[in-house]
């Protein structure tokens, strides 16, 4: 046998081993309801991706927001696009990115690259109670001011909204996805509402001036690499987030990819246009960066006599938003664990399904509890505050993580399986790798004014290992569990 046909032999078991992997996984999720369709991805892409502070923070740049913008869309979005749209074609299987990095790495990089974003969406979800008190207090005005240091109130507010989500991620898609269509076509109402306020404004004679697209040239700068670096990953990620739900996807391999063409477009202008209102109504130095939509609806709809209800409209809107942001990440979340238990990298406890909904139950259990806990961790204590402030801190590198795994999978990983991803592939990898990795490096460096820098990062990046540590345990004992089983 030539070593040429050696090679092609290895390729074509590489191949199979491939095809093995997606059928053993297609055979498990065989079970599962088929609720999600073009549409509801393509919504449900809108309200994950699009953050409503971020066109505040990119209008701090003033006109270089749009070049800032255009670099981000370039260098990270429309890479993570292509590629999720490459692996999502090549692996449409439920648990989306975990599957990915499987089969194109193994399963010590699979099981940990979920860890990683099973971290980031605990601490993510843990902040809703906070931030429900924090909307309804502004929705409510002054007299509510006492909702975001109340403690019980946080902590209720906590409980309930995890209790809903739990049940409706129990009893499935069928529910869960008008809850997340829901919040989509209210981010579209609002973004709507934000660009074509300026067109009112002209219409009426109360904005004197409104260029859109007016730029100018950012000069090249540590802190313009971090704010490029945050609105590429940090701004424009999650593209691969929907296809964990592949397996509850009708026909997968075509609608995931489908309605990343629909959403990508319409992001990308929600974001541009969105921010280029801010600019047009709110002086560059007032911009608030906690509420930027409140304040230039306030600011935009004022002369009419309607900014007061309209904001608190606006507000509630925003609450029911994130709320539906919120279940998105949860719901998805909860079937890391159940595919890991397809996988054995668990106890078959975790891939239980409801008799009746077909859902993992337990793993929703888990989740829901483990999400309280952290929330509880960040009300109580000096002490704990403070690691809960480490942990929110460290949460992005648990997502940013999982990302260079992502965009590595075309370019080392997938050994021996062909074809070879293309060219142009690559040098998009290659491009969304590298923006990941600044966002990494300005993440646990930050040139913000920190009481220690170095201290800062020595901290940061102590919370990435020591995490990730506990997840090498916890992967060592399903290693060893699997193999008393295995001699038993």
């Amino acid at each position: 046998m030539t070593s040429t046909e050696s090679g092609g032999d290895r390729a074509a078991s590489a191949t199979v081993e491939l095809a093995l992997g997606e059928a053993d996984v297609e055979a498990h999720s065989a079970s599962l309801k088929k609720e999600l369709g073009v549409r509801d991805l393509a919504l449900t892409q809108i309200l994950f991706i699009v953050g409503l502070t971020w066109i505040g923070v990119a209008g701090k740049l003033g006109p270089q927001h749009v070049v800032f913008w255009l670099l981000a869309l370039l260098l990270f979005y429309l890479p993570s696009a292509v590629v999720v749209m490459y692996l999502n074609r090549l692996m449409p299987l439920e648990g989306g990115l975990y599957q990915w990095a499987k089969l194109g790495f193994n399963q010590t990089v699979g099981f940990m690259l979920a860890w990683n974003l099973w971290l980031y969406v605990i601490v993510f979800t843990s902040e809703i109670g906070l931030q429900v008190a924090t909307y309804m207090s502004y929705a409510l005005g002054p007299s509510a001011a006492w909702m975001t240091t109340s403690t019980p109130f946080v902590a209720f507010a906590s409980a309930v909204i995890l209790s809903l989500m739990i049940v409706a991620s129990t009893i499935g898609l069928s529910v869960g996805k008008w809850v997340h269509n829901a919040g989509g076509v209210m981010m579209l109402i609002i973004f709507g509402s934000l660009i074509l306020l300026p067109v009112l404004g002209l219409l009426t004679g109360h904005l004197k001036v409104y260029n859109p697209l007016r730029t100018s040239i950012p000069s090249v700068s540590m802190y313009n690499l971090n704010i490029l670096g945050k609105l590429g990953f940090g701004a424009l990620g999650g593209f691969e987030y929907i296809a964990i739900l592949a397996g509850e996807t009708r026909a997968p391999a075509r609608s995931v990819g489908r309605s990343v063409l629909i959403a990508a477009p319409i992001i990308a202008l929600m974001f541009v246009l969105g921010t280029s209102t801010v600019i047009a109504y709110v002086p560059q130095n007032e911009i608030d960066l906690i509420a930027p939509l409140a304040q230039v609806l306030r600011a935009g709809f004022g002369p009419f006599g309607i900014a007061g209800p309209l904001v608190t409209v606006a507000i509630i809107m925003t609450l029911a938003m994130r709320v539906a942001q919120a279940s998105v990440s949860f719901t998805a979340v909860t079937r890391l664990p159940m595919v890991a238990g397809w996988d054995r990298m668990l106890p078959a406890w975790f891939s239980r399904l409801h008799a009746k909904y077909r859902t993992p139950v337990n793993s929703i259990l888990l989740v829901g509890a483990c999400s309280f806990g952290i929330s509880l961790l960040s009300l109580i204590g000096v002490g704990q505050a403070e690691a809960f402030q480490l942990l929110f801190n460290a949460s992005g590198v648990f997502y940013a993580l999982t990302y260079v795994v992502m965009f590595a999978i075309p370019l080392i990983g997938l050994r021996g399986v062909t074809p070879r991803p293309p060219l142009w592939l690559r040098v998009a990898a290659t491009s969304g790798l590298l923006m990941t990795l600044l966002y990494i490096a300005f993440a646990v460096f930050p040139i913000i004014k920190v009481d220690n820098a170095l201290m800062f990062g020595v901290k940061i990046t102590l919370v990435v290992v020591v995490m990730n540590l506990v997840g090498v345990g916890i992967l060592l004992a399903a290693r060893r569990r699997a193999a008393r089983e295995a001699t038993g």
